[in-house]
C-alpha cells in the first residue's frame, strides 16, 4: 500500500504502553524512536514533528487501583491518566533533545510555529489521548494522523482471542467502528479509540496505524513508498 506524501507538519499518537510495557521503561525503544525521529526532520518536506503521548499501562494501572475507591468521580480517575501521559511525555522529550521544544504541551491551541518537534501530553478528563491527537491535527490543519502502536495492522477481531484473526490494509469508519465498539472508558486498550474516530470521520481525517518500533517501515510511509500498516479513512 502507498500513500502521498505529506505536508510539512506530522503528526503522531504514540502508545505509552511501547515507552512502558509489561516489562517496565523500555530504553531501547526509545533511543530507536530518538534515531527515527530525528532522522525524519532530514526529509526536506518535513518541518515540524507532533507527538501526542498515551499512558498506556502506567495509566491503566494507576486508573485500576483508583477505580478500587468508592464514590470516586470519573473525572478523578481520568486525572491520573492525563497525569500518566504527562510523565510518559517528559521522557520522551529528554530523549529527543536538542530538536524539541522546551516543554509538554496539553492545550492544541498552544502550537508554537517554529519549533522542530512538539511533544504532547494529556489534557483535561473526558478527551483520550488518541482524541487529542485529532485536535492537534486539526490545529496544524493536516488530514492525516500516524499511529504507532505495538501491532502491524488493525484486524477484523481481536487476534489476541481469535487465531483466525484477519489484518486489514483499508478499513472505513464506519466498518472499524463497528470492530471497537462504540464505548469509551478512561484507560480503554484499541488501536484507536471511538469518541477520537468520530472526530476524526468528521473532519475527514485518515489514520495510519504503524507498528511503532519499525521506523523504517513508518520511513516508506512518509515518503509515499509501499509499506505495511492499515489505513483507517
Amino acid at each position: 500500500m502507498k500513500l502521498k506524501k505529506p505536508g510539512k507538519i506530522l503528526v503522531f499518537s504514540l502508545g505509552g504502553s511501547l515507552v512502558v510495557p509489561e516489562s517496565g521503561i523500555d530504553v531501547s525503544f526509545l533511543k530507536k524512536i530518538r534515531k527515527g525521529f530525528l532522522s525524519l526532520l532530514n526529509l526536506k518536506e518535513v518541518k515540524q514533528i507532533i507527538i501526542m503521548v498515551g499512558g498506556g499501562k502506567t495509566s491503566r494501572d494507576y486508573m485500576n487501583a483508583a477505580k478500587k475507591i468508592d464514590n470516586l468521580e470519573r473525572g478523578e480517575i481520568d486525572q491520573l491518566g492525563i497525569m500518566s501521559t504527562k510523565l510518559n511525555a517528559e521522557l520522551v522529550k529528554l530523549f529527543l533533545k536538542p530538536k524539541v521544544y522546551h516543554k509538554v504541551l496539553k492545550n492544541p491551541k498552544n502550537l508554537p510555529k517554529e519549533e522542530e518537534i512538539i511533544i504532547a501530553s494529556g489534557w483535561k478528563p473526558g478527551n483520550s489521548s488518541d482524541l487529542n491527537t485529532i485536535l492537534w491535527a486539526l490545529k496544524a490543519g493536516v488530514d492525516t494522523v500516524y499511529n504507532l502502536t505495538d501491532v502491524d495492522f488493525v484486524y477484523d477481531k481481536d487476534p489476541d482471542k481469535f487465531p483466525d484473526a484477519k489484518p486489514l490494509e483499508r478499513v472505513s469508519w464506519q466498518e472499524f467502528k463497528k470492530i471497537i465498539g462504540g464505548k469509551w472508558e478512561p484507560g480503554l486498550s484499541t488501536p484507536f479509540g471511538p469518541v477520537a474516530c468520530q472526530k476524526a470521520q468528521k473532519h475527514n481525517m485518515r489514520v495510519v496505524v504503524l507498528k511503532g518500533e519499525d521506523y523504517k517501515n513508518l520511513k516508506k510511509c512518509i515518503q509515499g513508498k509501499d509499506f505495511k500498516g492499515t489505513l483507517i479513512e
